[in-house]
């Protein structure tokens, strides 16, 4: 069976939003071009570290003198992004393996990401074909955005506890017990 893939290239759209309250949140990578949308659910770490990875890119190029791709130190203001998910939210997959990388002949950074198999827990020597792939290009200035808008969610969750650090939940809160005597 052929791989279904989700193709973005210079998407309209490419943020990470959620849907649900803090504590039981589903994330979601959701690309958008003209009518077509895909969203594919990702755990808050994932996020996170989409987030990261990304940022390091822009950060490597920025640093890079030979480079004459030009990295915005902040989102530029017409990029900025606030807006909830595009709705209904139809999750296309939930994702297992994302890989990153730069692109420099359309000077995009480019995400792939992949669905969760039974194999993510496996080491295994053969490899699987996919089902499905999510493909976004974002240019510099779009992945800035992306990164400082997937950080701003990730943090819009439950506040830490003072005490302990655990998230605190609408209803109360108990601080595990300390260690030692």
């Amino acid at each position: 069976m052929p791989t279904v893939v989700h193709e973005f290239d210079w998407p309209d759209r490419v943020v990470v939003g959620t849907v649900g309250r803090p504590g039981s949140r589903t994330f979601y990578l959701q690309a958008r071009a003209g009518r077509r949308i895909a969203s594919i659910a990702l755990e808050k770490q994932q996020s996170a570290l989409l987030a990261e990875k990304i940022d390091e890119i822009l950060e490597t190029l920025a640093a890079d003198g030979a480079s004459r791709v030009v990295v915005p130190d902040a989102t530029p203001a017409e990029l900025v992004d606030d807006d909830p998910l595009e709705q209904p939210v139809e999750e296309s997959f939930r994702t297992g393996t994302i890989r990153l990388g730069w692109d420099p002949a359309t000077a995009q950074v480019v995400v792939e990401a992949f669905p969760l198999t039974d194999d993510d827990d496996e080491d295994t020597l053969e490899p699987v074909e996919p089902g499905e792939v999510l493909v976004v290009r974002m240019p510099v200035g779009t992945a800035r955005a992306f990164v400082d808008r997937t950080r701003r969610v990730v943090l819009s969750g439950r506040p830490p506890c003072p005490r302990c650090g655990q998230p605190l939940d609408e209803d109360g809160h108990t601080c595990p017990a300390p260690d030692g005597p």
